[in-house]
C-alpha cells in the first residue's frame, strides 16, 4: 500500500488564507498593515526568483512588501545601515535578508544585526537561544512549515520518535527543538551516525535535511513510519535535469505511512511561514492576539 501523500502545497494554501483573513481584520479593527523588508544583495538567480515570489505572495495576502535591491559589491557598512533603518522603521515588522550572501560580507554579523523581534527568518542567535530554551520566539520557516504538516497530519506528536537526519543551523536543529517541544523523543543523526539505517528505523517521524539526492532509501523507512522531505537537489537524469529530494521517494513511499513529496512539499511551506511570521511579529509589536495556528 502507498504511502498518503502530504500535499505541501494545498496546506501552504490554506495558511496563506488564514493569513489572509487575520490581515484583513488587522487592517479592519486596528488599520494595522504587517509589512516585510527583503534584502538581497547580488544577482543570484535562484535568489531573485525566490524574493520575487516573496514579495508577490506577500501583497497577495494583503501585507506591505519592501525590496531592497543591492550590487553585489554592496560594502558591509551600507548593508547594515540599511538594516538599521528597517530596525528603526514602524511600518516594518519583518526584516529577511536573502542568503548566501556575497562572500566578502560577514553573514552572522549581517543576520545578527537584524532586531531580533524583526527577525522573521529565526536565524538571529537571540531567537535561537529562545527556541532551545523553550521560550516564544521567532521560529526559522522550514522547520516551522514541517511542525506544522506534522500536526496536522498526526494530531499529538507526543511520545512519538523521531529522527532527523541533518544538523544545520537553518533546518536539522531548529526541526530537532520544535519536535521536543512537542514531546517527541528526538534522535539528530546525520551523514557520519554509525549505522545510518538502524537509527532511521526506529522513527516514526524521520525528517530527511542532510542536502544529499535520494540518500534515504526505503530499506531505512519504518513501516508506517511519517516521512518529511526537506531536501531539494537538481540531478541529471535520462539527459535531463531533475528536481528530487534527500529521500528515494519511490522506495520510501512503499514503505512509509505518510510522506511529503519533491517537489510540491516542504517547499511551498517555507514562503507561507514567512508569511506566518511576519504577522505573529506585527501582532507582537503592537501588543495584539497572535494568529492561532501559526505559531510553534
Amino acid at each position: 500500500m502507498m504511502a498518503k501523500i502530504i500535499d505541501g502545497k494545498a496546506f501552504a494554501a490554506r495558511v496563506r488564507e488564514q493569513v489572509a483573513a487575520h490581515v484583513a481584520r488587522l487592517k479592519e479593527e486596528n488599520g494595522l498593515v504587517p509589512g516585510l523588508a527583503v534584502v538581497l544583495v547580488g544577482e543570484d538567480p535562484a535568489s531573485q526568483v525566490y524574493v520575487g515570489a516573496k514579495g508577490k505572495q506577500t501583497v497577495e495576502v494583503g501585507m506591505n512588501s519592501y525590496e531592497h535591491k543591492l550590487s553585489a559589491d554592496t560594502d558591509e557598512a551600507t548593508l547594515l545601515s540599511l538594516i538599521d533603518k528597517l530596525n528603526n522603521d514602524p511600518a516594518v515588522h519583518g526584516i529577511l535578508v536573502q542568503l548566501p550572501l556575497p562572500g566578502h560580507l560577514d553573514s552572522d554579523l549581517v543576520i545578527n544585526s537584524i532586531n531580533p523581534a524583526k527577525d522573521v527568518d529565526g536565524f538571529h542567535i537571540s531567537n535561537v537561544g529562545l527556541l532551545g530554551t523553550g521560550q516564544k520566539a521567532m521560529v526559522p520557516c522550514t522547520p516551522l512549515g514541517c511542525l506544522m504538516m506534522l500536526r496536522d497530519h498526526h494530531g499529538s506528536l507526543s511520545g512519538m520518535n523521531a529522527v532527523v537526519v541533518g544538523r544545520s543551523n537553518i533546518v536539522g536543529k531548529p526541526m530537532a527543538q520544535l519536535l521536543l517541544g512537542d514531546s517527541c523523543t528526538v534522535t539528530i543523526a546525520h551523514s557520519r551516525t554509525k549505522d545510518l539505517t538502524a537509527v532511521c528505523r526506529g522513527a516514526d517521524i524521520l525528517v530527511a535535511a542532510v542536502g544529499r539526492p535520494e540518500m534515504i532509501t526505503g530499506d531505512m523507512v519504518k513501516p508506517g513510519a511519517t516521512v518529511i522531505d526537506v531536501g531539494i537537489n537538481r540531478i541529471e537524469r535520462d539527459g535531463k535535469t531533475k528536481l528530487v529530494g534527500d529521500v528515494d521517494f519511490a522506495s520510501a513511499s512503499a514503505v512509509a505511512g505518510a510522506i511529503t513529496p519533491v517537489p510540491g512539499g516542504v517547499g511551498p511551506m517555507t514562503i507561507a511561514c514567512l508569511l506566518a511570521n511576519t504577522l505573529t511579529a506585527a501582532c507582537r509589536a503592537n501588543g495584539l492576539a497572535e494568529p492561532k495556528g501559526l505559531t510553534a
